[in-house]
């Protein structure tokens, strides 16, 4: 899981869990933008991250893999 997958389709991200080194929960991915992915995490506490798609490094069908930590990861937390 260390080379970047540049063959990502961000299409079929949408919907789909994010998730990070560890298999860290990341959420569900929102919304993808030029170059970000918005993730939700939690129904009655939700989280939401603004991570950076280079970040990623691939995607399995059901999930979208980012080389990041989880104390990583909080420092792309969004407020809401």
């Amino acid at each position: 899981m260390d080379r970047i997958d540049s063959n990502i389709n961000w299409d079929e991200v949408i919907k789909k869990e994010a998730r990070g080194l560890d298999d860290e929960d990341l959420g569900e991915v929102h919304e993808v933008g030029p170059d970000y992915v918005l993730t939700q995490k939690g129904t009655l506490h939700k989280h939401r991250y603004q991570l950076p798609k280079n970040l990623a490094v691939k995607f399995d069908g059901n999930k979208l893999w980012f080389k990041i930590t989880k104390d990583e990861a909080d420092g792309y937390k969004i407020e809401n």
